[in-house]
């Protein structure tokens, strides 16, 4: 019984890590941030980041490590923060694929505002990961 819910588990898995990694790719949001940065050189490195990072975070979700270290503030800090860019950088990368930005700033007629509600909406996304967290 528990190979068989250790391989359900492990099944479950691959196929929600496989849907936001096939997320990820359809967005091409790798490549923008690649592009934005000049460092398209250096795209394998980045999916590597990404798949390294997220297969390290399920690993310290299911076996919680304690760290008796004194920076382990700053590396929750840290954590956080880049945890808050990710999950920043796929909403606003869905929602520009969806158009959903420029539908609302038509529908309100706040053209000239675009980099505000941008900021706005990165500002807000990363003080609801710090009130989160």
């Amino acid at each position: 019984m528990a190979i068989l819910l250790a391989f359900i588990g492990l099944s479950c898995g691959v196929i929600t890590a496989g849907g936001i990694f096939g997320l990820i790719t359809k967005l091409r949001l790798i490549t923008r941030f690649a592009d934005a940065t000049k460092t398209i050189d250096n795209v394998k490195t980045y999916e590597t980041a990404i798949l390294v990072g997220a297969t390290l975070g399920n690993i310290i979700y299911l076996f919680p490590i304690s760290i008796d270290l004194p920076l382990a503030n700053i590396l929750f800090i840290l954590f956080i923060f880049f945890s808050g860019m990710f999950v920043g950088s796929l909403a606003m990368a869905l929602s520009e694929t969806l158009n959903v930005t420029s539908v609302f700033t038509r529908r309100l007629r706040l053209h000239s505002k675009i980099e505000l509600i941008t900021i706005s909406i990165i500002i807000g996304k990363l003080l609801g990961s710090f009130f989160y967290f």
